[in-house]
């Protein structure tokens, strides 16, 4: 049997062939009943209206692009497509994926071939600056440029963004306000490649630290590690080997955050008994280990994206292009006030005390490692030895 084609449907459902098209391709022209008697009559013929003839008489490709620095994995770039594919499907939009594009020769290939395959209505950039000459490229296709938590909103049609810096700076205010003496930012290294806007929030930190550092008393630093998949495992390594461990931790995510809460726990380094932390996202799993963090929703940004860019296509105007959301610190269980801290700290030190340490005529050693006592060289001191006694007990 041959397939039906649009005659068939018209003469079906009892309208104009016309009609028909309309109903598929200007739903809003149609009434819902005779859109809906259109449709019934279409799945059961097994009918679907051409793309390719759509698309040669409006002009426009029903299809997106979606251009990300990482794969579309990552937990804000799913929830950024979920968003704009909950808008754009039910207007007949397709959406092309283009993931990595953060190395010069990914960056090279898509600015100079889409420009020129003319393939899209739109296009998304999320979480990246683009450069003018890109933007230039980008522009020859005459289509809107909408920008999905970019560094910047120049030469973008539309943006809707959260302001990282700010967040971060209200991240380490918080901290700071608790009481905390030593801080530290824990983040991946800057790929100088691409302008990411990840990268602002470590601005935001360094920002409110120096402001409140003349109130208050305290030290900070920034922990820096390679950009990758073992980033988390970098930032343990790079908190581990500090002289001094930290009350306070910022994280610049949430997945940096979550393993760290749970990895520092096997070296007994346990939030919020001996320090807090932030993460910043609110992203999957951060309400399980009961995260202090920074919340942002992509889900929403990717929506309102869509919609500015539905209407772009369709000419009309736009009465706020670039939107601005701030973070919201959301409070959880890893924070806690720098007097909770050290008088759990202040408890686990006599503990120390009362097993390595040891006086006489020479004076005051730990009987572990044969020198003087300082609080953190008895920490580990004392996890070696409470080690070494359970090797012991299981022989």
């Amino acid at each position: 049997m041959d397939k039906a084609g649009i005659r068939e449907v018209a003469k079906a459902a009892g309208v104009s062939i016309s009609t028909v098209s309309r109903a598929f391709t200007r739903p809003e022209l149609v009434s819902e009943r005779t859109r809906r008697k259109v449709l019934d009559v279409a799945d059961r013929l097994d009918f679907n209206i051409s793309r390719s003839a759509t698309s040669l008489k409006s002009g426009q490709t029903y299809r997106v692009a979606m251009l990300m620095n990482e794969e579309i994995t990552s937990w804000f770039n799913m929830e950024v497509f979920a968003g704009i594919n909950s808008v754009m499907h039910d207007a007949g939009y397709d959406i092309s994926l283009f993931q990595h594009v953060d190395t010069g020769e990914n960056r090279r290939d898509f600015f100079t071939n889409l420009p020129v395959r003319r393939n899209v209505d739109a296009v998304f950039v999320t979480s990246f600056g683009v450069e003018p000459e890109e933007i230039q490229q980008l522009q020859r296709i005459h289509v809107p440029i909408i920008g999905i938590n970019t560094p910047s909103q120049e030469g973008f049609d539309a943006t809707i963004s959260i302001d990282d810096e700010d967040g971060m700076f209200s991240s380490a205010q918080h901290l700071i306000n608790l009481g905390h003496k030593n801080i530290v930012y824990v983040c991946s290294d800057a790929v100088d490649s691409i302008n990411s806007s990840i990268d602002a929030r470590g601005q935001g930190f360094i920002r409110a630290c120096k402001t409140m550092e003349g109130t208050h008393d305290f030290k900070w630093r920034v922990l820096s590690v390679p950009r990758g998949k073992t980033f988390a495992d970098s930032a343990l390594t790079a908190l581990l080997a500090l002289d001094e461990f930290p009350d306070g931790i910022c994280c610049q995510t949430d997945m940096m955050a979550i393993p760290l809460v749970l990895r520092l726990d096997r070296y007994e380094y346990r939030t919020p008994r001996d320090y807090s932390i932030i993460g910043f996202d609110d992203s999957a799993y951060a309400d399980t280990v009961n995260l202090t963090t920074m919340r942002q929703d992509p889900f929403a940004m990717g929506r309102a994206a869509a919609r500015k860019a539905v209407k772009l296509i369709a000419g009309e105007t736009l009465e706020n292009p670039y939107e601005v959301v701030r973070a919201q610190l959301v409070l959880r269980g890893t924070p806690s006030t720098a007097e909770i801290a050290d008088f759990s700290a202040t408890l686990l030190h006599v503990s120390v005390l009362a097993v390595l340490i040891h006086t006489d005529n020479t004076g005051v050693f730990c009987i572990y490692c044969q020198l003087p006592p300082s609080a953190q060289r008895c920490w580990r001191c004392l996890h070696k030895f409470l080690a070494c006694l359970g090797r012991r007990r299981r022989r």
